[in-house]
């Protein structure tokens, strides 16, 4: 009876091994692609334009051609507790430049109107936005009332805003962003910066989950966009550090969802981004660092709970790879489906690496088994060996190149500790696909998707550099 069941045992970690190596192989293909479009790209420009010019920074930086105001949004739902350290420290940074900040709230988040509420009565710079529902709706919803109170001092001061710039409660902002974006939006009709999460805090597990946010950040708005923005694919809106042309967000506006952004999507920054794509507008990853040498970018602390993780990345992987797929389709050529399949990719990601840690367990069960005779192990084909060696030349390589890119960013302390980091992003996405294909089922059968929105911290910020 034992050596049947570890006959079928074997059977079984035949099939989940080869659909696992399989899998992880057109991943690994995938990603050393884009890879090596970056090293290219980076050394092209490094001969080609840094050897006869210099890097531009916010200091050289020459004003724009045609200077406008600035709207800020940030959508509030039960930020008391960063939503004023946030505004002051914006208010102090960016000074007198021209800009307004709108914030949304919600009649019922009494704790956050009586934050804003006094602030607001001796700034003129901040006009609070209270939506007629109680909250929470969803984010796209907070921000199209948002939009509507834009309208409506537009309509007061006679004054027309350049450009809208999103940021959240928790937000870290630079002080030159607003200058950078008031230039940038006389080109372009999205502007990204980057957005660099804040190191963890408390004990070790607590520091490991923020800090693979550290990890996929780096990474992602080291490369990934940067290489996406070369090939002439839509850029994806990442909510926050993002500036949208005034003009090219108003011809997206819908008089039923009351604005610009989609009520039903919980990824509406996304889907605006490559709206604006669609309708041919350009976008650009912009990566420049000011007088001090640092980098313009958006800080924040991420989740650091296994809870918070899984729901907040959940609610991503709804919003663009399930949600998504449905609502924005496959437009644009081939370069634009190869990054909206990259961009969907991460439940089946999360399946395939359900299926290696499954498989590498049936192994250890194989194993111990043959040691008592029960079954003759695992005898891998030559195809499945070879392409077991593939894939751990891809996971090397995966773990090298994101540790560079750790390192560049946070020291190369953070860089080394980005490897075994891996473990807990897997962790997180797994769980994460579980409950995102779980919202999504249960919206197709009538449960509305909302605002399902995680804990938020502000940082002291004597110790943000």
């Amino acid at each position: 009876m034992g050596e049947l069941f570890f006959a079928l045992l074997a059977k079984m970690h035949h099939e989940i091994l080869l659909f696992a190596v399989v899998g992880l192989a057109v991943g690994g293909v995938d990603d050393f692609i884009i890879d090596m479009l970056f090293l290219c790209r980076h050394l092209w420009r490094k001969l080609t334009v840094y050897s006869r010019h210099r890097r531009m920074t916010t200091a050289t930086l020459p004003p724009s051609a045609h200077p406008g105001r600035i709207a800020i949004f940030i959508p509030a739902w039960r930020e008391a507790d960063v939503i004023g350290p946030m505004l002051r420290h914006a208010l102090a940074h960016w000074g007198r430049q021209d800009y307004r900040i709108f914030i949304g709230l919600y009649p019922n988040d009494r704790p956050t109107l009586d934050v804003i509420a006094p602030m607001a009565a001796d700034e003129d710079r901040l006009i609070l936005c209270i939506n007629e529902r109680d909250g929470p709706t969803t984010k796209a919803d907070c921000l199209n009332v948002v939009w509507r109170a834009m309208l409506k001092e537009e309509a007061r001061t006679g004054v027309r805003f350049k450009a809208i710039v999103l940021h959240d409660a928790e937000d870290v902002v630079h002080r030159d962003e607003i200058r950078l974006f008031d230039v940038m939006t006389d080109r372009f009709q999205l502007v990204q910066l980057p957005v660099l999460p804040l190191p963890g805090q408390g004990g070790w597990w607590a520091r490991a989950v923020a800090n693979h946010y550290c990890d996929e950040f780096a990474e992602s708005h080291g490369k990934y966009l940067t290489v996406r923005e070369a090939m002439g694919a839509s850029m994806p809106s990442a909510g926050v550090a993002c500036a949208f042309e005034r003009t090219m967000l108003e011809r997206l506006a819908n008089p039923e969802n009351g604005g610009p952004f989609d009520p039903a999507s919980l990824t509406e920054d996304y889907e605006v981004g490559l709206r604006i794509g669609n309708m041919g507008g350009r976008g650009v990853f912009v990566r420049m660092r000011d007088s001090d040498g640092n980098l313009v970018a958006t800080r924040e602390y991420f989740p650091d709970s296994l809870k918070d993780a899984v729901t907040q990345k959940a609610r991503w992987m709804v919003g663009i790879a399930l949600a998504g797929w449905d609502r924005m389709g496959w437009q644009g050529g081939p370069a634009e489906w190869w990054m909206r399949m990259r961009d969907r990719r991460a439940a089946l990601a999360a399946f395939v690496l359900f299926t290696a840690y499954l498989a590498l367990l049936l192994w250890g069960l194989l194993l111990a088994g043959s040691l008592f005779g029960l079954g003759g192990g695992v005898k891998a084909t030559p195809a499945m060996e070879a392409l077991l060696w593939v894939n751990f030349g891809f996971m090397i390589w995966r773990m090298a190149m994101r540790a560079l890119f750790v390192g560049m960013s946070y020291g190369w302390a953070y860089g080394l500790g980005a490897m075994p980091r891996t473990i807990i992003a897997n962790i997180i996405a797994m769980m994460a696909a579980r409950r995102a294909m779980i919202l999504y089922l249960r919206s197709l059968i009538g449960k509305p998707l909302t605002w399902d929105k995680t804990r938020h911290r502000f940082p002291d910020l004597d110790s943000v550099a």
